[in-house]
């Protein structure tokens, strides 16, 4: 059986803050492995239990609640330790009546926020590739590492609201001027705005919207950006 690249374990000092674990600990603690989401995006699911949602008080009791079955992530039980969690994703305990969404708030990268039981099956996603296959068939890539075969219409940083797990798209939601966005990164993560307008990349800048938040305008380039309804979130993220 072959090994999964990547290694298993990281230097307590070097994990990213939204972690919550402690520094003064002991000097290593586990990390993602190669996955969906990017390594400073996400918190391995271990962590998760522990040190975020603090619903266990060991790395033994996280095993224990993992190995056998207890933590669905998008609908589909994870067996693994270090299965990345991220943007979006949303989170199931078993014998737990509550049910998380991951997403940025108060100037945070992640943070687990309670959502209905309607709403655990719908999940936001924001196009990263689009990709001509053979037959002429288009293939659209996600941000959470998962890609679909279909003949909607849309563009790369569009937002697909999807099923879970079965991927069927349910809705799309133009990056355009006029829509609310969700800041995913950077000092203003969490915070909603609308879009003014949208600047085109160059051969220096990158494509970037200038976006109305509150009393301010800010110019923040788009793939830090997530489309998530005209007026209103259609689902549940504050």
């Amino acid at each position: 059986m072959v090994s999964i690249s990547g290694s298993k374990k990281l230097k307590r000092q070097m994990a990213p803050q939204f972690w919550g674990i402690g520094r003064k600990d002991k000097r290593f603690v586990i990390t993602v492995r190669p996955g969906p989401h990017k390594k400073e995006y996400s918190v391995p699911t271990a962590i998760f239990l522990r040190d975020v949602l603090k619903i266990v008080t060991t790395l033994r009791e996280a095993k224990a609640a993992i190995y056998t079955g207890k933590v669905k992530i998008d609908g589909v039980v994870r067996k693994s330790l270090h299965h990345a969690i991220g943007l979006m994703d949303v989170v199931e305990l078993e014998n737990v009546p509550e049910i998380y969404r991951l997403v940025p708030m108060e100037g945070k990268l992640l943070k687990p926020l309670q959502i209905k039981e309607s709403e655990k099956a719908k999940k936001l996603v924001r196009v990263t590739s689009k990709t001509t296959i053979s037959k002429g068939k288009t293939q659209i890539g996600f941000h959470d590492g998962r890609s679909t075969i279909s003949d909607t219409k849309v563009n790369v940083g569009d937002t697909c609201l999807i099923q879970i797990p079965d991927q069927k798209i349910l809705e799309v939601i133009k990056l355009e001027k006029d829509s609310q966005v969700l800041v995913t990164r950077g000092i203003n993560a969490g915070q909603i705005g609308k879009i003014e307008s949208i600047e085109e990349g160059t051969f220096i800048l990158p494509r970037r919207a200038v976006l109305i938040l509150g009393e301010r305008k800010i110019e923040i380039p788009t793939d830090i950006i997530m489309a998530i309804g005209k007026k209103e979130p259609i689902i549940q993220i504050k």
